[in-house]
């Protein structure tokens, strides 16, 4: 897949459509969208390839990236025609579905920049695994949104497993995963899985407010804050905030800090 953009000149660049993935660069937005609307954006082989290559070359361009889902829905999981497919030939034939996805959504929470998913229509099974991977969720009042597999006899795999316990705590988590249970957007964000549901009325343009807000923020306190946060997932408090210490004076010790600090100080 080739992507054309225009760095940070401003100027939108064109769409570049390839089989799964279609991104552009509008100032210091990514925009990355799941370009299979005829399949409701089902995951295949090559999307899962394409979503990690253009995560990965547009956080070298761009201060947030936004993720969305085209023809109105964001991703109904992996593509069972395809799994099918890959499922007759054996075992190791179906990895590559696995694990293209799976290093696409990995490769999330070590970006630079923080990656934001837009959430309309149907999330479900590996779409809904991908929401939970994404640093910050917005998603639509009327989303319909499950990790349905068990539903379907199917285990998650996609990082449900993982993910949602730690997002939401073990009962939530096997409670949902085993029933498969739509959740409402106001649920979404009861449980933490999203930060705000947007009405209906002005969707886009609430989505494209937010992420226009985050690319006009200092790229290094960006990315120091995403880094922090999820370091200090993995450790002790102390150890947590002694890293936030040495990390803010790392910080306050550059040119762009001091430029903040001179702003704050003419405000």
């Amino acid at each position: 897949m080739s992507e054309r953009t225009d760095g940070h000149t401003g100027t939108p660049a064109p769409p570049v459509a390839a089989d799964g993935v279609r991104t552009r660069v509008d100032g210091g937005v990514g925009h990355i969208v799941l370009n299979r609307p005829e399949a409701m954006n089902a995951i295949t082989v090559e999307l899962g390839a394409e979503l990690e290559r253009a995560l990965l070359r547009l956080a070298d361009q761009v201060n947030v990236i936004l993720v969305r889902g085209a023809g109105g829905n964001f991703s109904v999981g992996g593509d069972f025609h395809e799994l099918e497919r890959l499922r007759v030939r054996g075992r190791e034939a179906m990895r590559p579905l696995f694990a293209n996805f799976g290093r696409a959504c990995a490769a999330i929470a070590g970006l630079p920049v923080p990656v934001v998913a837009a959430v309309e229509g149907y999330a479900m099974a590996g779409g809904f695994e991908l929401m939970q991977a994404c640093d910050v969720v917005l998603v639509h009042e009327n989303a319909r949104i499950a990790d349905n597999h068990a539903r379907f006899g199917q285990v998650p795999g996609g990082g449900s497993t993982q993910r949602l316990p730690r997002l939401v705590g073990r009962q939530r988590a096997l409670g949902h995963i085993l029933s498969g249970e739509r959740l409402t957007a106001a649920e979404a964000v009861a449980w933490g899985l999203a930060y705000r549901s947007l009405p209906s009325d002005g969707f886009d343009d609430a989505v494209n407010a937010f992420v226009t807000n985050l690319a006009g923020r200092n790229r290094d306190a960006l990315t120091r804050i995403k880094r922090l946060v999820y370091a200090g997932l993995d450790l002790p408090s102390a150890e947590g905030l002694a890293l936030e210490m040495e990390t803010v004076l790392d910080h306050l010790g550059g040119e762009a800090a001091a430029a903040g600090i001179a702003a704050f100080k003419g405000a």
